[in-house]
């Protein structure tokens, strides 16, 4: 009796379960939705994108983990979650059974927040709205259903990119975002301030950057401090770099808590992943070859590279050829490179667009065969294999087309062109495939006379 009631309440959920599952599709028709957001980008992109959802007739609910969340939605409806992380799937379980939402616009998928929050999305049936920064740089924002980087659902085969790529129209040119850095900074400073003054109201929220404000803080200072011996030091790298008389390899540093290092790599860290490289780069490469580090632009300054990058390269005997370039326009390197190895770095499309041979060590949507180095490591060092270039366009146009939108997260411009090619993109609420599979579908039938 036990047994048989038990079973009967499983059907009953799972009956459930399926049904709420199987509105998804009519909810995508339905004029009307509710869209819970979550976090997003330091600046305005997420408030205005929730402004003009609601102008659409769109109900939309934000969650606010912080102070600098708060700051940057100002107006529209939000509820605070100033719990534990433990406490957290209770509460937005109750917060969807209470605003019972469509959809679900987040940055950043592997947040520890977010991740939760995705789960649950999924067995509700949810569409999951996921920005990124741009796969292609400058000038794109990355939006997918789903998920993102590791987690894409673009086609991982090639003949996808080819089939796809040949059947779209023309592609009209992309306005030139000019890198805001000053406004970048500015964003990030009032956002982590509003943090820290409503600190009593938010006391148990954790970031996932893995340093506090404090800390990043006294990075951010010190490596204000150092620029000009940086700049110096850099200017003595680069021309090692191109003086070696077997050429050189480039590894560009990525954010160490960044989600691709974290999430979408085995590797542990970028210090692992350095001295990694550099004790292949000792055993493999050829003798008079060098290797150049290169640290990442926005890097807060909390980790001393240069401390890392030595000691690796005395441990593998090689300290006379491994130099580290801390501020240096990527693009003057890869016009001389022999190659570039990457965990993942998205500053791994400049190096493909440019013709230089690219090895992945991660998971990335552009590892494809004929793009990247499919070999391993230690044969990289000899004999690179480098980019197919018409696969390199194909790959771009349709990547372009079916996940990325014109304009960046920080600019007034660039925030207006982006939020205005989103609402159409979250409203239609296809992913990165179908939107391929569709062009497709399209052509075949601009192909089939009527009848």
């Amino acid at each position: 009796m036990i047994a048989a009631s038990y079973e009967a309440a499983r059907l009953r959920h799972d009956e459930a379960s399926a049904r709420i599952r199987s509105l998804s599709p009519v909810v995508r028709l339905f004029p009307h939705r509710r869209f819970l957001f979550l976090q997003g980008v330091p600046g305005a992109f997420m408030h205005t994108l929730g402004q003009a959802l609601t102008q659409r007739g769109h109900g939309v609910m934000r969650v606010n983990f912080n102070g600098g969340d708060r700051l940057v939605w100002p107006t529209l409806p939000a509820i605070d979650f100033t719990g534990r992380m433990s406490e957290w799937p209770a509460f937005l379980q109750r917060l969807m059974f209470a605003f019972a939402p469509t959809d679900m616009v987040l940055h950043g998928d592997c947040r520890p927040l977010h991740k939760v929050a995705i789960e649950q999305a999924n067995r509700l049936g949810l569409t999951v709205h996921v920005f990124e920064e741009g796969y292609l740089r400058p000038n794109w924002v990355t939006l997918e259903i789903g998920g993102v980087n590791g987690f894409s659902r673009l086609p991982r085969r090639v003949a996808a990119y080819h089939v796809a790529a040949d059947l779209l129209p023309a592609q009209p040119p992309v306005t030139h975002v000019p890198p805001s850095m000053r406004t970048r900074a500015r964003d990030c400073v009032a956002y982590g301030i509003a943090c820290v003054a409503l600190r009593p109201r938010f006391p148990r929220y954790a970031t996932h950057r893995g340093w506090s404000l404090s800390h990043e803080a006294i990075g951010w200072l010190q490596r204000a401090i150092r620029t000009p011996f940086a700049r110096r030091r850099s200017q003595a790298a680069i021309r090692r770099a191109l003086a070696a008389r077997g050429g050189f390899f480039v590894l560009p540093i990525q954010m160490d808590n960044d989600s691709q290092i974290l999430c979408h790599s085995d590797l542990g860290g970028m210090m692992h992943a350095i001295h990694l490289v550099v004790a292949s780069f000792a055993r493999h490469a050829p003798k008079d070859a060098m290797l150049a580090v290169k640290e990442h632009p926005l890097d807060n300054g909390v980790i001393d590279w240069r401390a890392v990058t030595g000691a690796a390269a005395r441990e593998a005997g090689v300290a006379d050829r491994v130099v580290l370039i801390e501020d240096c326009d990527l693009q003057r390197l890869l016009d001389r490179t022999l190659g570039m190895v990457t965990v993942n770095s998205t500053s791994a499309t400049f190096a493909l667009a440019s013709g230089v041979p690219v090895i992945v060590l991660g998971r990335s949507v552009y590892d494809l065969p004929g793009l990247t180095h499919q070999g391993s490591l230690e044969s990289f060092w000899r004999d690179p294999s480098p980019p197919d270039p018409a696969l390199f366009e194909a790959f771009r146009r349709v990547v372009a087309h079916a996940c990325l939108l014109d304009g960046d997260f920080f600019t007034r411009d660039g925030v207006a062109r982006a939020v205005a090619g989103a609402v159409p993109r979250i409203e239609a609420a296809r992913d990165a495939a179908e939107r391929i599979d569709a062009i497709v579908e399209d052509a075949v039938a601009g192909a089939v006379p009527a009848a």
